[in-house]
C-alpha cells in the first residue's frame, strides 16, 4: 500500500504541474493501475482523512495540495461532473456577467450541457446544470472560448435564448441591454 500511496502522490503532483487540480474517482482509480479495488478506497480514504483531496461530490475530488490553483475551480469541477458532454456557462451566470441581469451570481453558476440536468452542492458553490437537445455545432457558433476559462461561455444573445427557453427568470432580464444586442426572444 505504502508504494501505491507514494506512486498516487506523485502523480497528483504531476497532474498539479499541468494545471490540473480536480478529478475523479476513475482517474484516481486509473493513476493507481492494476491494483484492486480495496487498495483504491483505502488509498482515498487516506488522502481525504490527510487532506490531501477533498471529495466536493460524488465521484469528484478537489487535490488540496495543488499549487495551480485557478480562479475557476467551480467550472472545473463541472466538467469533470459532466465530463464527455458539451457543457458551458449560460443563463443567469452569463447574463449577471454581462450585465443584462442585476442579479450577481455568487455561490451558484448556471452551465447548459447535453448531459443530463441536475444541481450539485459542492463547497465551492452549487453547479447547475440545464439539458440543451442542440446540435454541437449550433452550440459551438452560440458560445466563445475564453482563454483561462474551463468551460465556454455563451454569447450576451445566447445566454438570453437559453434563458428564454427554458422560461425562468426572464422578468430580471434588461431588454435595452439586449436590444443593443439586436436580441429577439425566439433567436
Amino acid at each position: 500500500m505504502a508504494a501505491e500511496f507514494k506512486n498516487l502522490i506523485i502523480k497528483l503532483e504531476e497532474l498539479d504541474q499541468r494545471g490540473i487540480q480536480v478529478i475523479s474517482s476513475a482517474d484516481l482509480k486509473s493513476m493507481l493501475g492494476t491494483c484492486s479495488p480495496s487498495v483504491v478506497t483505502d488509498a482515498v480514504k487516506t488522502l481525504l482523512s490527510e487532506r490531501v483531496l477533498q471529495r466536493v461530490a460524488r465521484g469528484v475530488f478537489v487535490n488540496l495540495q495543488a499549487q495551480s490553483r485557478k480562479s475557476y475551480l467551480i467550472e472545473e469541477i463541472a466538467c469533470v461532473l459532466r465530463k464527455g458532454y458539451f457543457n458551458y456557462v449560460s443563463l443567469e451566470s452569463i447574463l449577471s456577467e454581462f450585465g443584462v441581469i442585476s442579479q450577481i451570481m455568487i455561490s451558484r453558476i448556471t452551465v447548459m450541457t447535453t448531459g443530463r440536468k441536475g444541481t450539485f452542492s459542492t463547497p465551492y458553490g452549487i453547479i447547475e446544470f440545464t439539458h440543451s437537445a442542440r446540435k454541437i455545432e449550433s452550440l459551438v457558433a452560440r458560445t466563445l472560448h475564453i482563454e483561462g476559462r474551463p468551460l465556454r461561455i455563451a454569447t450576451k444573445r445566447a445566454g438570453a435564448a437559453d434563458l428564454v427557453r427554458v422560461g425562468r427568470n426572464t422578468n430580471m432580464i434588461d431588454w435595452e441591454e439586449l436590444a443593443d444586442d439586436g436580441f429577439y426572444p425566439d433567436a
